[in-house]
C-alpha cells in the first residue's frame, strides 16, 4: 500500500471543512469542549461504522455507484442545505434556548450516514489505497480504525478551536453563523461542481 499518498489523502480530507468539522466547531462554541464531547464521540462512532461498511461493501457499492451516487448526492446536499439554513437562522445562544439541541451522541452518529463527504471518502480511500494491495479482514479493520482515529483528531481540533475562541465567536455569533452556513452551502454545492 502506498502509505504516504494514503496518509496525505486521509489527513487533507479529514481536516478540511465539512459537516463533521463545522458542526464540531459549532458544538464546542455553543457548549464548551466537555459538553460537546458526546457529539464528537457520536461522530467518531459513526465514522468507524462508515469506514467498516466502506471496507466490507466497497466492491458492491462500487459496482452500483453510478445508480446510487445521484441519490447520495441529493440526500447529502439537502441535508447540508438544511444544516446551513438552521445555522444561519439560529438565534444567539441565551439561557432560554437549549444550546444542546442537535448536539447529542445520536445526532453525531446519524450525521455520518447521510454525510456524503465521509461516505465518498471511505469508498475512495479504501478502493484506491487499500483493496488493491490487501483485502484481508484484519487489514480492513485496522485501516478503518486508523481512518477513524484521524477523523477523531480532526473533529477534536475543530472543537478545540471552537472552545478556545468561544467568547470571540459568541460575540460575533451572527457573523460566525453566516460564515459557517456559507461553508456548509459550499460543501453542498461542491458535490455538484
Amino acid at each position: 500500500m502506498p502509505f504516504i499518498p494514503f496518509l496525505s489523502y486521509a489527513l487533507v480530507t479529514s481536516f478540511t471543512p465539512g459537516p463533521n468539522n463545522i458542526m464540531s466547531l459549532d458544538s464546542a462554541r455553543r457548549l464548551g469542549l466537555k459538553r460537546a464531547f458526546p457529539f464528537l464521540l457520536g461522530v467518531t462512532a459513526g465514522c468507524f461504522a462508515i469506514m467498516l461498511l466502506a471496507c466490507y461493501f466497497n466492491l458492491a457499492l462500487y459496482h452500483f455507484l453510478p445508480r446510487v451516487k445521484v441519490w447520495m448526492n441529493v440526500l447529502g446536499s439537502l441535508y447540508m442545505l438544511y444544516l446551513a439554513v438552521k445555522i444561519a437562522k439560529s438565534k444567539p445562544t441565551t439561557k432560554d434556548n437549549d444550546p444542546n439541541e442537535g448536539y447529542s451522541f445520536k445526532s453525531g452518529l446519524l450525521l455520518q450516514f447521510i454525510n456524503l463527504k465521509i461516505i465518498l471518502y471511505g469508498i475512495t480511500v479504501i478502493s484506491t489505497f487499500v483493496m488493491p494491495y490487501d483485502a484481508s479482514y484484519m487489514t480492513l479493520f485496522m485501516i478503518s480504525l486508523l481512518l477513524t482515529c484521524i477523523g477523531f483528531a480532526a473533529v477534536m481540533c475543530w472543537a478545540v478551536f471552537g472552545a478556545m475562541f468561544q467568547r470571540f465567536l459568541n460575540k460575533y455569533e451572527r457573523s460566525f453563523n453566516i460564515i459557517m452556513a456559507l461553508l456548509l452551502l459550499y460543501s453542498a454545492l461542491s458535490i455538484w461542481i
